[in-house]
């Protein structure tokens, strides 16, 4: 599941952040990175799904 969330945040980064923990204050943190630029909202989309794997939907 996570190759998934994975993919999803390179094509759209507050998707994998959202089905990672939710919509949540990290789901409008990337919405926010993401306007500013599509790097650092990948970058934070790809640090929020890797680095937790505790969160719900996680493995």
């Amino acid at each position: 599941m996570d190759i998934l969330r994975v993919l999803l945040s390179i094509l759209l980064p507050p998707v994998g952040v959202a089905l990672q923990v939710g919509i949540t204050t990290q789901f409008w943190i990337n919405v926010i990175l993401t306007l500013f630029g599509y790097i650092p909202g990948i970058i934070h989309a790809l640090w929020v799904i890797l680095s937790r794997k505790d969160a719900p939907g996680g493995v």
